[in-house]
């Protein structure tokens, strides 16, 4: 099977012409500076060739792919932090991401599914990693922006004598749903909207669709168990005020 996207002079020229494209649309429906995609272009392209140099040494040992996790975790945390616009507080986000992450990861490695290595390691987790981040840093931030919306809501429950826990829990309960509906949309419409990235990455690499239909499934349940216990706790520590914004706590 040829492969696809080999590095190159084609695939140079085919990324250039696609990107002063998509500036060429910038300009001409006025959708910003024109130097926006270049410059995420070119941003993405240096840090995807320093990653591909690290991961080419990362992967060739158990120990280094864990580090690089753990990297990955840390990195993922401070975004969903910064995502979730609630100062300091937010560093308690990392207790959602570690249940999110905690949860599914073990799972795939004890039940032998996933190789205890970091060929499978760092790719899996950090699919399942970045969907919990994101999960996470959309909960914190609609259930903060609720309780500000609505704070008049939880003064009424506080004064009929519920505690501020669920007061806060009553107003920002349904933000959850819609925080882990992007994930359960992926998964209702796997295969028929759209073949996401795993499912694409195997069938290149093995030519199996077998094998990329059944990579893929394991990430979509994978990211929904995760992202629905990383919103769960995102939830309860947006009600027990550990994550907030000091105008509202």
């Amino acid at each position: 099977m040829n492969s696809v996207a080999t590095p190159g002079v084609a695939l140079a020229v085919l990324c250039v012409l696609m990107v002063g494209s998509t500036a060429v649309v910038y300009r001409v429906a006025d959708l910003g500076s024109v130097t926006v995609a270049p410059g995420a272009a070119l941003r993405g392209a240096a840090q995807l060739a320093v990653v591909a140099l690290i991961l080419a040494a990362a992967l060739a040992h158990l120990w280094s792919s864990v580090a690089v996790l753990v990297v990955m975790f840390g990195a993922a945390v401070v975004t969903a932090a910064r995502r979730a616009g609630a100062g300091w507080s937010a560093a308690w986000l990392t207790l959602a991401l570690g249940t999110g992450l905690g949860t599914v990861l073990p799972m795939m490695l004890i039940s032998g599914v996933v190789p205890l290595e970091g060929v499978a390691l760092v790719p899996i987790g950090g699919i399942v990693l970045g969907g919990a981040m994101t999960a996470t840093s959309l909960a914190a931030r609609r259930a903060l922006d609720t309780i500000e919306q609505r704070w008049g809501e939880v003064e009424a429950a506080l004064s009929l004598g519920l505690t501020e826990r669920d007061a806060r829990l009553e107003v920002v309960r349904a933000t959850a749903a819609d925080a882990l509906l992007p994930g359960v949309d992926q998964t209702r419409t796997v295969g028929l909207v759209t073949l996401p990235g795993a499912f694409v990455g195997v069938l290149v690499a093995s030519g199996s669709a077998t094998q990329a239909a059944a990579v893929q499934i394991l990430v979509l349940v994978g990211l929904m168990l995760a992202q629905s216990c990383a919103v769960a706790v995102t939830i309860e520590l947006v009600a027990r005020t550990k994550v907030r914004r000091s105008r509202t706590a």
